[in-house]
């Protein structure tokens, strides 16, 4: 995880074991892979409706529940129209 220092700061987008989509600004991470988000935001996709962003803040989020941790281009991410997106939701990972 010490990859993670030049992310720090700076806007990513996990997925999680259960499925969620979170975006948020890396504000920390320790050894344990667990990491601290900023400014967080679930992204909730429907095949039926746009895709719904819900708050949440400060979000800690321990490790061994991240399945992909990975940098956002802002510039691209912002340029994307939420309300056109139609997607599956994504599966929880069974091991």
């Amino acid at each position: 995880m010490s990859s993670l220092q030049g992310s720090v700061d700076k806007r990513v987008l996990l997925i999680l074991q259960d499925g969620r989509c979170i975006v948020g600004t890396l504000a920390g991470y320790d050894q344990k892979s667990n990491v601290v988000l900023s400014d967080s935001k679930e992204r909730v996709y429907s095949m039926d409706e746009a895709v719904e962003e819900i708050e949440l803040g400060l979000y800690l989020v321990k490790g061994d529940m991240i399945i992909l941790l990975g940098e956002l281009d802002e510039a691209k991410d912002d340029a994307v129209d939420l309300s056109e997106i139609r997607a599956e939701p994504l599966p929880p990972v069974r091991y």
